[in-house]
C-alpha cells in the first residue's frame, strides 16, 4: 500500500487523532485525492515517521488516525552543513531541493561580493520561508524526517570567523586536491560554495588564510546550483551513505 508522506508542525505521538488542515489538508483531499483508509505517513521534523490513515473527511479538515512511529533510517552518519552563496530564483531552490535529498544536516546562506541579491529585513524573512518550505517538500518526497534547518544568511566573513571547530572545504576548480580522494576523519564537515562567477581572489585569500582547505570535484567547472548538491553527493559516497 502506497504511503503519502506529509510534514505538519504539530506535535506528534505514536497514537491518537490528528487533524490536518490549510495546506496539507487541500494536498490530501485536492492533489492525492484520499479518502477514508488511505494510508497516510506524517512527520514533523523530530526524526520519527508516524503511521496512520484518514479515519475522517471534512471539508476542510482532513484527521488521520495515528497507528506507531518509527525512525526511517534515511539520515546519514555524517553531518554535512552547505554553505552556499545565494544565487537567484530556482537556482537557490534547486540547491536546497537537491541538497535536501541528498541528505544535507543544515544549509547557510551566504552573501559575498559578487553575489547579486540584496535582502533587506523584510524580503530575507519572506525568502527564509521559502527557502524552508523548499527543504520541507524535499524531505516528503525523499523520506526524511529530520528537515534540515535553512539558518539567517551571513556575509562569506561572519561565516568564517564563526568556526565551530568541524573541517571546512571550499570549493575551487584549480585546486590541486580533488575531494574524492580526500580523507576525511570527522563525523561533521562544511562545504563553502561561491556564487555565480565565484569568489573573488582576494575572498579566496582570506578563506585559504582562515585554513579552510580547496577542493575540486574535478576537471570541469560546475554551475553555482549544481557544484554543492555534487560535492554533497560525493561526501556522502565516501561516508558510504550512498
Amino acid at each position: 500500500m502506497r504511503r503519502s508522506r506529509i510534514y505538519t508542525p504539530q506535535y506528534l505521538s505514536p497514537s491518537g487523532i490528528i487533524g490536518l488542515e490549510g495546506p496539507a489538508s487541500h494536498y490530501l483531499l485536492r492533489v492525492l485525492r484520499l479518502s477514508m483508509g488511505d494510508a497516510v505517513t506524517l512527520f514533523n521534523g523530530d526524526g520519527r515517521d508516524y503511521l496512520g490513515e484518514v479515519c475522517d473527511v471534512q471539508r476542510r479538515c482532513v484527521n488521520v488516525r495515528i497507528t506507531g512511529s518509527e525512525v526511517p533510517g534515511t539520515e546519514s552518519p555524517l553531518k554535512i552543513t552547505l554553505a552556499q552563496a545565494i544565487s537567484r530564483g530556482e537556482r537557490m531552490d534547486y540547491s536546497l531541493q537537491k541538497a535536501t535529498e541528498l541528505g544535507v544536516f543544515c544549509i547557510q546562506p551566504l552573501t559575498s561580493s559578487r553575489v547579486e541579491v540584496r535582502l533587506d529585513e523584510k524580503r530575507q524573512e519572506k525568502r527564509l520561508a521559502h527557502w524552508q518550505g523548499v527543504v520541507t517538500s524535499a524531505c516528503e518526497q525523499s523520506g526524511r524526517a529530520f528537515v534540515p534547518e535553512v539558518k539567517t544568511p551571513l556575509s562569506l566573513h561572519e561565516w568564517m570567523v564563526a568556526n565551530d571547530g568541524s573541517p571546512r572545504l571550499v570549493l575551487d576548480p584549480v585546486a590541486a586536491t580533488r575531494l574524492s580522494a580526500l580523507a576525511l576523519n570527522s563525523d561533521s564537515v562544511s562545504i563553502l560554495v561561491g556564487p555565480e562567477g565565484g569568489f573573488s581572489e582576494a575572498e579566496m585569500e582570506r578563506v585559504r588564510a582562515n585554513g579552510i582547505q580547496a577542493v575540486s570535484l574535478g576537471s570541469r567547472v560546475l554551475r553555482t546550483e549544481t557544484a554543492g548538491p555534487a560535492a554533497i553527493a560525493v561526501l556522502q559516497a565516501n561516508a558510504g551513505d550512498l
